[in-house]
């Protein structure tokens, strides 16, 4: 007899200012899932939270003429996830308004009991420990990092004091809490120009370059608008080097990719939102030319890092190289944009494993578990 389909559901969009970008990670892990090896239950969830279950169509969760794709009341079927590990089970989710009954034999058959949940969702209540608290209440088996370490690497104040903890080096910064302002000693130490950014975001979403002290409230004021807590970063002058890690087959050591570096080649500051997703305004070059040493290093520090925040599954660890060769800790990516030229992704076809491949072992990792 074949071995019966493992049953995942890919779950993206989701309430944080990444939504559309989760929704293309999500359409392109669809599109490989391998049909004789799984059985794929599409669930988005809408920008206020309500989760639905929807075709799954790649075409549809595609970037297209510059607009995002979005996930909305109208794009399936309501279910929920009950925090009852005893059944495991996407439910229909009593509604009212849908226009087809929740009941109906066709969502019924869908959502019945899922093996295993690739949560394709990047930023708050997605890559921050909040589904991972709600998958382990529910008993599901789940890709990637726990509720401590999601949480942990979301925050990247947090993710800072656990690499300093764990001996990474990180570079110069200071942290704003609700209410606080940059004093002038902080200012004097960091120097310009900074980086002022949301202390939980991700994809470059309130982030702002300041050359001068006159725009620093502008930009912490935009940085609250995502977040309470702003972290104030001295620039880096070096190379932006990224490296992927994977959690260990057989419960052995992580596994660190070939590294990338990316270069921003057009009118953008910094590798900013347009220039990660919406411009040709960058370069890579995968693998990043680094020497033998500084390369190991890299991955050293990648794999450390991972152990640091107590990872699993998948990360990209980001990095600055300065020309001195020092290599400073930027952040690290539980959930890393997932498209095949996503850097996770390119780093790893680099090393020989090629993105279906890729998926399928994650969505084993935690059923091995």
């Amino acid at each position: 007899m074949a071995e019966p389909k493992i049953r995942v559901a890919v779950v993206f969009g989701g309430r944080s200012p990444e939504h559309g970008i989760s929704c293309v990670s999500a359409g392109s892990i669809l599109a490989a899932l391998d049909p004789d090896e799984f059985e794929a239950v599409p669930v988005g969830i809408t920008r206020e939270g309500r989760w639905v279950l929807v075709a799954g169509d790649a075409g549809q969760l595609a970037i297209a003429d510059r607009r995002l794709p979005e996930i909305t009341d109208n794009s399936g079927e309501p279910v929920m996830l009950p925090a009852d590990p005893t059944r495991a089970a996407l439910l229909p989710a009593p509604d009212p308004d849908a226009v087809v009954a929740p009941d109906a034999p066709a969502v019924a058959l869908a959502v019945s009991g899922v093996d295993v949940v690739f949560p394709a969702l990047h930023g708050a209540y997605g890559e921050d420990g909040t589904i991972q608290g709600l998958l382990e209440m529910a008993g599901v088996p789940y890709v990637g990092a726990g509720v401590f370490a999601s949480a942990a690497a979301m925050d990247k104040e947090f993710t800072k004091k656990l690499a300093v903890a764990a001996g990474i080096p990180v570079g110069p910064y200071a942290v704003l809490r609700a209410g606080q302002s940059l004093p002038p000693a902080e200012r004097d130490r960091l120097g310009l120009p900074v980086f002022v950014k949301p202390s939980r975001a991700g994809s470059s979403f309130g982030i702002s370059k300041v050359t001068d002290w006159a725009a620093l409230d502008a930009a912490v004021a935009a940085a609250r608008a995502i977040d309470t807590k702003v972290l104030v970063e001295a620039a880096i002058v070096g190379r932006e080097i990224e490296c992927g890690v994977l959690e260990g087959e057989a419960g052995g050591a992580p596994e660190a990719s070939p590294i990338a570096e990316v270069r921003v080649v057009a009118a953008h500051d910094f590798y900013d939102f347009e220039a990660k997703y919406l411009d040709d305004s960058c370069e890579y070059d995968v693998p990043a030319r680094l020497s033998e040493e500084l390369t190991r290093r890299v991955q050293e520090l990648a794999c450390q890092a991972f152990d640091a925040v107590d990872c699993a599954g998948l990360a990209r660890v980001d990095f600055f190289v300065t020309d001195d060769g020092q290599v400073l800790l930027n952040e690290i990516n539980t959930m890393p944009g997932f498209t095949p030229t996503s850097m996770f992704p390119r780093m790893w076809a680099a090393a020989g494993l090629e993105y279906p491949k890729l998926v399928a072992r994650l969505i084993r990792s935690p059923l091995s578990r």
